[in-house]
């Protein structure tokens, strides 16, 4: 009888967090497809960039650093100075006009490739709450 708890307890948990996890897998599908869509001219298809016009976000210690500057980015257009890795950009990134679940899946997706590792899920509810500055 106690392992029928226990295993029912396991498959009720495993159930509460599995649809976390596929959620979290199939918003990074999304942001794959709108990357290679609106983003790859700039930043390339390996996420690298153009040395000193875009800055790279392959192993990009600004998605680390300032993430809620890097949704803000996406959301809201960039200009102005930033440091990448070690290198200043002063480019103009235009404002692309997605809706806060395409930005919050692009940047589940730019997180999560081009040896960027980061299992915090970006939520429109997030992205909706960043003002621009």
């Amino acid at each position: 009888m106690t392992r029928f708890f226990s295993l029912a307890l396991i498959l009720l948990l495993g159930a509460a967090f599995f649809p976390v996890e596929e959620e979290f897998e199939e918003s990074k599908k999304r942001g794959k497809e709108l990357y290679e869509e609106m983003c790859v001219t700039c930043h390339m298809g390996n996420g690298e960039g153009l040395m000193g016009a875009f800055p790279p976000i392959a192993k990009s210690d600004f998605l680390t650093k300032y993430p809620l500057d890097a949704i803000r980015a996406v959301k809201y257009g960039q200009s102005g100075e930033i440091t990448v890795n070690g290198e200043t950009y002063n480019s103009y990134m235009p404002e692309p006009g997605l809706e806060d679940q395409e930005i919050a899946d692009v940047m589940n997706y730019i997180r999560n490739a081009w040896g960027n590792q980061n299992d915090t899920m970006v939520t429109a509810t997030m992205v909706a709450a960043l003002e621009k500055e």
